[in-house]
């Protein structure tokens, strides 16, 4: 089965504020690159102006985006419960942890600490 690839909205701003790390790092992913529809929503909420709106829309078109289903409402209201308080795991990381889970792709994020619930977390690089 092909590598399966759910970023984070940490990878994905580092990206659209030209890191070259994460330019590096996303660029040489293999596989199916997904978003959360739950990311996208932070992405646009970030958005400063028309330019760097332009510049999200081409950089979405990289990516399948996953829907915030009944299903993925569920198990991230049952993670938001039982790993909130202990972990700091807000709602919107626990959607994003459940559409991992659901769609078994690698969670790609710089907050693994957030995502106890999922066996497959990958820290892109280290931050400096």
């Amino acid at each position: 089965m092909p590598e399966r690839w759910l970023l984070d909205s940490d990878l994905a701003i580092e990206y659209l504020r030209d890191r070259q790390e994460a330019i590096d790092y996303l660029e040489g992913l293999e596989g199916s690159l997904l978003l959360s529809a739950m990311t996208v929503a932070e992405l646009y909420a970030g958005v400063r102006g028309e330019r760097e709106q332009r510049r999200l829309e081409q950089f979405l078109l990289a990516f399948q985006v996953l829907p915030v289903s009944q299903e993925v409402g569920r198990i991230g209201g049952l993670f938001r419960r039982n790993y909130g308080p202990s972990y700091g795991t807000g709602l919107v990381d626990a959607l994003i942890g459940a559409t991992a889970q659901i769609y078994r792709a690698t969670l790609v994020t710089f907050n693994a600490r957030h995502y106890p619930m999922l066996n497959d977390v990958q820290v892109p690089y280290a931050r400096l």
